[in-house]
């Protein structure tokens, strides 16, 4: 019988797992994620499955001290915080769950966007300091205006949807064109410049590869409309973070609904308070950038929940667990490379 190690497992999850894999695997149910600075037992190092969250750090130290390691079983789409080279290297499947927010998340990057517009959170922090100054919260309407879609797989499909139906002109950029988002959402693919130059609002939903680092920079944040309004529940690396404070603060830009940033973790993992000397110096300066933003009016930031439903949950645990049960038949899919 094959052996589980779960790791990152919250306590709404337990139950669940503790169901599915009764009679069928051995498991083991570990609430800390696996990084670095986890001390594997010499039985622990000798499990074929481990699953994880975004939360693991599976480098390659990590992944050296599993001797027998066959699967990662990801509870999530991302994997960058997975070192995909030596997982080839070794021969080492890394199964996603795709699909499993795709209007969990559409919905989120929404509500982000009408957050930032309307200065909802902004306005209730002044409400609970009984401050009422309706000059300060004047917000923008949705209706006709035009929203940039970058990235119109499953999740920007959904964002292109939502965007149709409260009466939005869309743009969309991405390598692929879906010729039913033309016909349903009246989506105008486009090139990247034009997009940005003509959105009243950008809405990032594109996974992160090497070629997309960054990609909204200096040059790019001056090209946008200085009405314009940025959300990213994608990747925080999709965004330079100096380039993005500057174009808030220099008002070149009108504001920014996050859920995800650059080096996000050194603002939620207790690992790093524990040990200052983890960040490197990139790290520290994109947490002094992050800290900073946090503290801008035109901002909101949420701690990368997006995905963050009952639904969305189930999901994830049914389709990592379906992953897992082929595996132990001889069956791969969802592997991200």
């Amino acid at each position: 019988m094959k052996k589980i190690i779960f790791f990152d497992v919250q306590d709404y999850e337990i139950e669940y797992l503790t169901s599915a894999c009764h009679g069928r695997f051995e498991f083991e149910i570990i609430r800390e994620p696996i990084n670095d600075l986890y001390n594997l037992s010499d039985i622990q190092k000798q499990v074929e499955i481990i699953s994880c969250f975004t939360t693991s750090r599976v480098t390659k130290e990590v992944l050296e001290k599993f001797e027998n390691l066959k699967l990662i079983a990801l509870r999530s789409v991302g994997f960058n915080h997975i070192d995909i080279d030596f997982c080839k290297e070794k021969g080492i499947y890394v199964e996603n769950t795709p699909n499993y927010g795709n209007m969990t998340v559409a919905e989120f990057a929404f509500a982000l966007l009408l957050d930032v517009t309307r200065k909802v959170t902004y306005s209730y922090n002044d409400l609970k300091k009984a401050v009422v100054n309706p000059h300060n919260t004047i917000g923008v309407e949705l209706f006709g205006k035009t929203t940039g879609i970058v990235g119109l797989g499953a999740i920007g499909a959904e964002m292109a949807r939502i965007s149709h139906g409260v009466g939005m002109k869309i743009l969309g950029f991405d390598i692929k064109e879906r010729e039913e988002l033309k016909e349903k959402y009246n989506v105008q693919y486009t090139d990247f410049e034009t997009l940005v130059k003509n959105s009243d609002f950008i809405s990032l939903h594109s996974p992160l590869t090497k070629d997309n680092y960054h990609l909204f920079n200096k040059e790019v944040f001056e090209m946008m409309k200085p009405s314009a309004f940025i959300v990213n529940t994608a990747r925080g690396e999709l965004i330079d973070t100096q380039a993005l404070y500057n174009a808030l603060t220099d008002k070149k830009i009108a504001g920014a609904g996050l859920d995800v940033l650059e080096s996000e973790e050194t603002l939620t993992d207790p690992d790093y308070l524990v040990d200052i000397g983890r960040m490197t110096t990139q790290s520290l300066q994109k947490t002094v950038l992050n800290n900073s933003l946090l503290k801008l009016d035109n901002v909101i930031i949420t701690p990368h929940i997006a995905y963050d439903t009952h639904e969305a949950i189930n999901r994830i645990l049914n389709t990592a667990i379906e992953n897992i049960l082929a595996f132990a038949e001889g069956k791969i899919q969802n592997n991200v490379y």
